[in-house]
């Protein structure tokens, strides 16, 4: 008996065409960043899920995990436009279920701006005012 046996991959799954770096490509050129996501200096991950139907055709796309602002409905715009290789399996229809995280990073020479107020508790003296710390980072 042999120790190792090749695994059997009874199933073909459908391949985005060109392979994992033609599939970033593809997200990172066609996400447009929303305009209240802009306003609002918000970037993060929006987690889709979908369904690869046998014939490459993404279909009910679903967020996971969301950031609002418009974010959610363009990830699943773009994982809407998705089309993945066709697959042939020996006459089974087959729907893979998949996920795929998408990055919203604000553009460079956008600023954000955090507030920060330290409040002290007052002491027999005199009230003082509450400190505050202002950062604005440049990018």
């Amino acid at each position: 008996m042999a120790e190792h046996q090749k695994k059997r991959h009874f199933l073909n799954m459908p391949k985005y065409p060109g392979g994992t770096e033609a599939f970033k490509n593809f997200i990172a050129e066609n996400v447009r960043y929303p305009q209240a996501a802009l306003e609002a200096n918000v970037e993060g991950v929006v987690v889709v899920e979908y369904d690869i139907h046998d014939t490459g055709v993404v279909q009910h796309p679903r967020v996971l995990k969301g950031l609002g602002y418009g974010c959610d409905e363009e990830a699943m715009r773009v994982v809407g436009l998705l089309r993945f290789e066709k697959v042939k399996n020996r006459g089974v229809r087959v729907k893979l279920t998949t996920k795929t995280a998408i990055n919203f990073k604000l553009p460079p020479g956008v600023r954000i701006t955090y507030t920060s107020a330290e409040k002290k508790e007052p002491e027999k003296q005199e009230e003082e005012k509450p400190v505050a710390y202002t950062y604005t980072i440049e990018l």
